[in-house]
């Protein structure tokens, strides 16, 4: 299959990988392009930002969640034939599990999908060294896939003098960015974009990437996409995964539906996760705990997702009505997932980083509350103490990232740390829930989602079921 792409890396985090990104999608879409965005890693903003602001497809692709070829089959599903992707590296090129192992780095998933890398390079206060800095990465670029460099932060004059220098190395300078505040995208618009700026941000990418194809050969990095060998297309790889036969998948005439919610404060999904749910029989709506009411009607299973229910907490605590239809729901024995914000949401209350606190869903008999420091952070494995959502002895994968905790986190599974080995316990778990800080993803372990659109079946027919008939002929 013919795939048009590039990705952009860099040595290390903050050398402007982000803004180089978004200002080439928004080029390659002004000029008609048929672009998608992947992310490397499991960060939800990127993509998120890139589909909210920039208006293309995006997701998330990473190897240490799939193996190489599950990673290339779901980058090409994400594909169509002449397409082109934009994949956004993460940390500094080589930087993988640890900070020390390939799996899961920028450059592993670059070898993997075979995709030609833009290297872009933080030169502020950097002469003549930029360039042994530059030769030592393509030294280590084994399957040679640096191909072009953008240096940023740098005067057109000291860009004209030190560009002939550095292609001396063999490699292609493909234009800077000058060190001008308006040309930058703070943090807090890519974590925090809420509907009355999108407006606004939107006029001010446009704008530096209008900047971005005066200084950048836009034409060049096509044509290094261009280069890019194609990809062998496999039978499109399903999120399902083999099935067992005590996990019967459900036919499509008897959906259970799944209640997802999806507001501004909660808003970190895997778009893998959603398609893995609906391809295992499930009907996805969406809802909003800040803003609805109540939940939907004839829903049969919830999933929360992370988020920034914190930022949001005065408002989540006074909509009592959505509040006692969750309490409720769970109560009644619906099946539910909540991963990290969804997980605080659940709880009875959650004290803010201003010492505010406020009542919750009352779900989970505990309380959450900010720490004032990183709690979790980085990949894990995880397997149940009792075999509820996977099959007995199997893990699944997902991450940590969290500034709260709770008084209960749970120990329903164990957690361990892919390098290190540690371990450490977390979930609240029974027969139809599954709830705490860690986001999975699904694909890692397809039983997770099956089994879960299961439960939402049982619970479905629980609740409605089928009307038995006498027919006399």
């Amino acid at each position: 299959m013919k795939v048009r792409r590039v990705m952009i890396a860099a040595p290390k985090s903050g050398s402007g990988k982000t803004i180089v990104t978004c200002a080439l999608l928004w080029a390659l879409k002004s000029r008609g392009k048929q672009v998608v965005s992947c992310k490397c890693g499991p960060d939800y903003i990127d993509p998120m930002f890139h589909k909210k602001v920039i208006g293309v497809p995006a997701k998330n692709l990473d190897t240490f969640f799939t193996d190489e070829e599950q990673t290339r089959t779901l980058f090409l599903n994400h594909m169509e034939e002449n397409g082109f992707a934009v994949l956004e590296g993460v940390m500094g090129l080589f930087d993988g599990l640890g900070g020390i192992r390939e799996e899961g780095s920028s450059y592993h998933l670059a070898k993997v999908t075979k995709t030609p890398i833009i290297f872009v390079i933080d030169a502020k206060g950097m002469g003549r060294s930029v360039i042994p800095l530059i030769a030592g990465f393509l030294s280590y670029d084994k399957e040679h896939l640096i191909r072009g460099i953008i240096l940023n932060r740098i005067s057109k004059g000291y860009y004209d003098v030190i560009k002939p220098l550095i292609e001396e190395a063999g490699v292609t300078v493909l234009g800077f960015l000058p060190d001008r505040k308006d040309l930058q995208i703070g943090s807090r618009h890519l974590g925090l974009v809420l509907p009355h700026e999108l407006e606004r941000i939107q006029e001010k990418l446009q704008k530096v990437s209008e900047e971005f194809q005066k200084t950048v050969s836009v034409e060049e990095i096509m044509e290094i996409a261009d280069t890019a060998e194609e990809l062998e297309r496999y039978e499109k790889i399903s999120a399902v995964g083999p099935t067992a036969a005590q996990d019967r998948p459900i036919p499509l005439q008897e959906r259970p539906v799944i209640a997802i919610a999806r507001d501004e404060a909660f808003c970190f999904y895997y778009m893998d996760n959603i398609q893995a749910l609906e391809e295992n029989g499930a009907e996805i709506v969406y809802f909003s705990p800040l803003h609805d009411e109540k939940l939907p009607q004839n829903c049969h299973a919830l999933l929360f997702g992370g988020g920034y229910p914190e930022l949001y907490a005065e408002e989540l605590s006074a909509n009592s009505g959505m509040r006692a239809s969750v309490r409720q729901a769970a109560k009644n024995g619906m099946p539910v997932v909540a991963e990290c914000g969804g997980f605080m949401y659940l709880h009875n209350e959650l004290t803010d980083q201003e010492g505010n606190r406020f009542k919750m869903a009352g779900v989970i008999p505990a309380h959450c509350f900010y720490t004032g420091k990183s709690v979790r952070f980085g990949y894990i494995e995880m397997q149940e103490t009792q075999s509820r959502f996977l099959l007995p002895g199997e893990k699944i994968k997902g991450h940590e990232f969290h500034y709260y905790d709770s008084t209960m986190n749970g120990e329903d599974a164990i957690a361990v740390k892919p390098v290190s080995g540690k371990e450490y316990p977390c979930i609240i778990e029974s027969e139809n829930c599954w709830m705490g800080f860690p986001h999975l993803y699904y694909p890692s372990n397809p039983v997770f989602a099956r089994r879960f659109v299961e439960k939402a079946r049982r619970f479905q027919v629980k609740i409605f079921p089928p009307t038995l008939t006498n027919d006399v002929e």
